[in-house]
């Protein structure tokens, strides 16, 4: 599946790899476990029904999982970059992004919703390491740094979601 020959030295296989499906799969993971985190936890905020916040998450990964794949599938051609095939990377990214955003919505399918946000946050927790630990292993980022940073990116847009929400909530 991937564009570069079988033929090919073993790091370059390894590098196409990495440009034509991990990057790809990280990108669409990081977007859809960030991005959909301000609005899934403000509309719980907002309307206190668990099932209401996850229509808004299912709603909010979907449609980034659309608008990510396209975008990177209309970033470029592949031919210059080496990144392979647009098609396949997008749909590898929209893809990502649909499960990074579904993961930490299914718990509000739990009718308490203190219940259902505890899980949610644990479920975010491990969604940011397994980012972090993704990062690690292909990217060969340091772990340390490489949490931090994922961390307080997520920390981040949760507190946005959970303050709008709350200023919505009156």
């Amino acid at each position: 599946m991937t564009d570069v020959p079988t033929s090919a030295p073993r790091h370059e296989q390894a590098n196409a790899l990495v440009l034509q499906r991990v990057q790809p799969a990280l990108l669409g993971l990081m977007d859809g476990s960030v991005s959909t985190l301000a609005p899934l936890f403000a509309a719980a905020e907002l309307t206190h029904r668990p099932l209401s916040a996850f229509y808004v998450g299912l709603a909010a990964s979907v449609g980034a999982g659309i608008s990510m794949g396209l975008a990177e599938a209309l970033s470029d051609d592949g031919v210059v970059s080496g990144r392979g095939n647009p098609w396949s990377r997008g749909a590898i990214t929209g893809v990502g992004t649909v499960l990074g955003g579904m993961f930490h919505t299914l718990p509000f399918l739990i009718p308490n919703l203190q219940t259902a946000l505890t899980l949610a946050y644990v479920v975010v927790v491990l969604e940011l390491i397994a980012i972090a630990w993704i990062r690690r292993r292909y990217m060969h980022s340091p772990l340390g740094p490489t949490l931090i940073q994922v961390v307080f990116g997520g920390a981040l847009v949760f507190a946005i979601g959970m303050l709008l929400g709350s200023a919505g909530a009156g």
